[in-house]
């Protein structure tokens, strides 16, 4: 679930323009969104990608002018295309496993340490831990809500690059790319091997320097 060429796309944004360094101490808030691909997948295989999107607030915390801890809040909607719904019941017609698509709706608490460098520390690698709370979840053949199909929770390791360009003493404007591997079954009854579900995500958004 890549996408190809993103740290082409990221460096062009690089800013050329020079603007003070975060320090110990220092606190920035932002905020994003973005287009989300998500799927599910076990040892045996992935599913198709769901495409949607996502719309986080987050906050850093500096350490240094290199190292800062990242806690995000991120309404976060995933899911796959083109699955398989069991139950036919819902529809006379519909005899036996009928294709579906899944729309999945969390909201995701990941908590990354970011490193920041290059000249002016505008770029940053994250990374850290999530927990995902399931909202609700849909079918859309019959716009069914099978959220009790689902566990409530997810947990997995979160992973990202980004870039943030200043566009004054405070204000940055912000790219980034991430990715969510989770860790646990999605389901809540599963006799089968694990499935876990997994997203990537290009977002763009600002952020804001509280001084």
């Amino acid at each position: 679930m890549k996408i190809k060429g993103f740290i082409s796309v990221l460096a062009i944004s690089v800013s050329i323009l020079s603007f003070g360094q975060n320090t110990r101490g220092d606190i920035e808030l932002g905020f994003n969104s973005g287009v989300n691909f998500s799927q599910i997948g076990n040892s045996t295989g992935n599913s198709d990608v769901s495409i949607r999107a996502n719309f986080a607030a987050s906050a850093d915390y500096f350490f240094s002018n290199r190292w800062s801890i990242r806690s995000k809040l991120i309404y976060d909607q995933k899911g796959w295309d083109n699955g398989y719904r069991e139950d036919s019941s819902l529809d006379p017609t519909l005899e036996g496993p009928y294709r579906t698509d899944f729309n999945l709706n969390y909201l995701t608490v990941p908590v990354v340490g970011s490193w920041h460098f290059g000249s002016k520390r505008n770029w940053n690698i994250h990374f850290g831990p999530y927990v995902g709370v399931l909202l609700n979840a849909k079918e859309t053949t019959k716009d069914t809500d099978v959220t009790k199909t689902f566990n409530a929770f997810d947990f997995g390791l979160s992973l990202g690059i980004g870039v943030k360009i200043p566009l004054s003493e405070k204000l940055k404007f912000s790219i980034a790319y991430d990715e969510q591997s989770g860790l646990l079954d999605i389901f809540a009854k599963n006799p089968g091997s694990s499935i876990s579900i997994s997203r990537s995500s290009l977002n763009v958004g600002a952020a804001f320097m509280l001084k």
